[in-house]
């Protein structure tokens, strides 16, 4: 390692020199995860045999290359002897090979042979790809691996973690280390990020903690009304839901539909949220259409962003009708899931700028049920279209607490509903 210069934190010195086959690292953001994959992927290819390969793999390619892949070409300038950026693969100087991959394409993942694998981002890793390809390509080499996140919730990263802390079974073995663990961060980095993040998200993201947000998310104390601000630019976010002409053409004509959403929202010069009022209902497609044109004739948003997906190409075709007849127009771009779970999205947008009153909401306007379905949040059985609308907001005022990767190959699994 001497000679590659490569430089270790100790919890990485620490993490690297364990000989245990199945490590699992739970960390906390700006660790040094990172940095920690790209020095192991180096250092086992160097020990493989010629021909012998080593994997990285985190949930999507965007996401790995963004990752790793430059990280891997600067440290290992001295020993790679090729590399190939259009298939993300590394030849080193002893003939081995290091394959940069997405869990997003699992089929690409399958009939190599494998001496390592680091598994990057673990929690939003399908545990299919773990469990049905790469655990069988260490098998004929009795490979090993590196599982390393940020926890997000009690899943199947949750469940590796555990496996490894409880001792009982000797090839599994688990860390946890959180953001504070690298000297290299200021820790009045971190106490300020705690004085501006939710609770639950500065365990999560900081603290590295598997706990999930519970309920009581938020609090009907944190919820302020009043007057817009002034020195601003208004957003609009349109959270779809099914279109009964979507559903009897799918044979749901029975299922009770959720409601379609536009969300009005002005955005300070500081980031702050002034939520002028959320428009919502169970409309036809063409009802929809014009709902949206409405909004935008009121309001001139800075940009208008629609919900990806089969929804959002169903009804698109009628606004962009409406636009030219009327002589309107919007920047649209698209909102997605990013990676995360609809519950998940919502607490990080909002449990935070409502729990430091960065949140007002109209006070012209009703908000008995945008109050209850918040309050109520994450209740099995209830509603959460207007949370869900609000929190896209997130996308498109560009004032997230986390820069987000853009890289975002998800389609609905449920045209009906879009979730």
């Amino acid at each position: 390692m001497a000679d590659l210069n490569f430089s270790l934190l100790p919890w990485q010195q620490e993490v690297f020199k364990d000989q245990t086959r199945f490590k699992v690292v739970a960390a906390g953001r700006r660790c040094g995860k990172s940095r920690m994959a790209a020095v192991t992927l180096l250092i086992e290819g160097l020990k493989c045999p010629q021909g012998s390969a080593v994997l990285y793999v985190s949930p999507t390619m965007g996401q790995s290359r963004q990752i790793i892949w430059d990280l891997l070409l600067d440290l290992g300038r001295e020993v790679i002897q090729s590399s190939h950026v259009n298939n993300l693969d590394i030849t080193l100087i002893n003939g081995a090979r290091i394959y940069v991959r997405g869990a997003d394409r699992p089929d690409t993942l399958r009939g190599v042979s494998l001496t390592y694998a680091v598994l990057d981002e673990v929690a939003d890793i399908k545990p299919e790809a773990w469990e049905q390809v790469i655990r069988a390509s260490l098998s004929d080499k009795k490979g090993r691996a590196l599982f390393i996140g940020t926890p997000k919730g009690r899943n199947w990263f949750h469940d590796t973690f555990k496996l490894g802390e409880s001792g009982e079974d000797s090839d599994w073995k688990s860390w946890h280390f959180t953001t504070a663990d690298n000297p290299l961060i200021d820790p009045t980095e971190i106490e300020s990020a705690k004085k501006t993040l939710s609770t639950f998200a500065f365990k999560q993201e900081y603290m590295a903690s598997f706990s999930n947000a519970g309920s009581d998310v938020f609090k009907e104390e944190w919820i302020k009304y009043g007057e817009r601000p002034n020195k601003g630019s208004y957003f609009i976010s349109v959270d779809l839901a099914g279109f009964e002409e979507v559903a009897k053409q799918a044979g749901n004509a029975k299922k009770r539909l959720d409601e379609s959403a536009i969300c009005v929202v002005y955005v300070t010069e500081d980031g702050k949220w002034f939520v002028d009022k959320i428009i919502h209902g169970r409309w036809d497609i063409r009802t929809t259409a014009v709902n949206i044109l409405m909004a935008i004739r009121d309001y001139r948003p800075l940009s208008i962003g629609i919900e990806r997906g089969a929804l959002k190409n169903a009804v698109l075709p009628y606004l962009s009708d409406l636009m030219r007849k009327s002589n309107i127009y919007a920047h649209i771009v698209d909102l997605t899931h990013g990676n995360r779970k609809k519950a998940d999205r919502i607490i990080w947008a909002l449990q935070g700028r409502f729990e430091h009153g960065r949140i007002t909401l109209n006070s012209e306007e009703n908000w008995d049920e945008f109050v209850d379905q918040l309050l109520m949040f994450p209740a099995q059985g209830v509603h959460d279209d207007l949370p869900d609308a609000l929190s896209y907001i997130d996308q498109l005022a560009v004032t997230s607490y986390f820069e987000e990767d853009d890289t975002d190959d998800w389609q609905p699994v449920d045209i009906i509903s879009g979730v």
